[in-house]
C-alpha cells in the first residue's frame, strides 16, 4: 500500500511541475507582439471534420492610429472519407473590418490531406476586428460548405 501512495504522490508532483511550466512556455511564444497577442481556436467546421487554431498578434504604431495584425495557424483536414465516398478538404477564411467597420475577406486557405495539417500565416494593416470561420470544400471546388460559426479573434476595443 505504501508503494501505491508513493507512486501516486510522484505522479501528482510530476503533473504539477508540467502544469506550472505551461504558462511560461505559452507566454514565451506570444511575446513577439508588443501590444496584444492571444491563442485562438480550435475553430471547427460543421460536424467537426475540419479545424484551425493558432495565434494572433497586434502591433500599433507610436501614435495609436494604425496597426498590423499577424496571424499564424494550422489548418487540419479531419475528414477520413475518400473523395469518392464524399470526403472533403478543410478550408479556413478570415475577414477583417477596418476602422470604418466595413468587413472584407483578407485571407483563405484550403488543405486536402487527412490526417495532416497545413501551416499558414498572413498579416493585415489597419484592422478594427478580425474573425475566422472553418468550412469544408470539395477537392476541386471553389465553394466552401458545411461551415462552422464565425469566431472573433481580435477587436481593437477589447485591448
Amino acid at each position: 500500500m505504501f508503494k501505491k501512495i508513493a507512486t501516486g504522490l510522484l505522479a501528482i508532483t510530476a503533473t504539477s511541475a508540467v502544469a506550472l511550466s505551461l504558462p511560461a512556455a505559452a507566454s514565451a511564444s506570444t511575446s513577439d507582439y508588443d501590444d496584444y497577442s492571444d491563442y485562438w481556436g480550435p475553430v471547427y467546421s460543421k460536424h467537426y471534420l475540419a479545424k484551425a487554431q493558432g495565434i494572433v498578434g497586434v502591433d500599433w504604431d507610436h501614435d495609436g492610429e494604425s496597426n498590423e495584425v499577424r496571424v499564424k495557424g494550422k489548418l487540419y483536414d479531419l475528414d477520413k472519407r475518400t473523395y469518392n465516398k464524399g470526403g472533403k478538404c478543410a478550408f479556413v477564411k478570415f475577414e477583417a473590418s477596418d476602422f470604418d467597420h466595413d468587413w472584407s475577406p483578407v485571407y483563405f486557405k484550403k488543405y486536402c490531406g487527412f490526417p495532416g495539417f497545413k501551416a499558414f500565416s498572413f498579416k493585415e494593416h489597419d484592422v478594427q476586428s478580425l474573425r475566422v470561420r472553418v468550412c469544408q470544400i470539395g477537392q476541386h471546388s471553389n465553394y466552401p460548405q458545411k461551415c462552422g460559426h464565425w469566431q472573433y479573434l481580435y477587436t481593437a476595443e477589447s485591448e
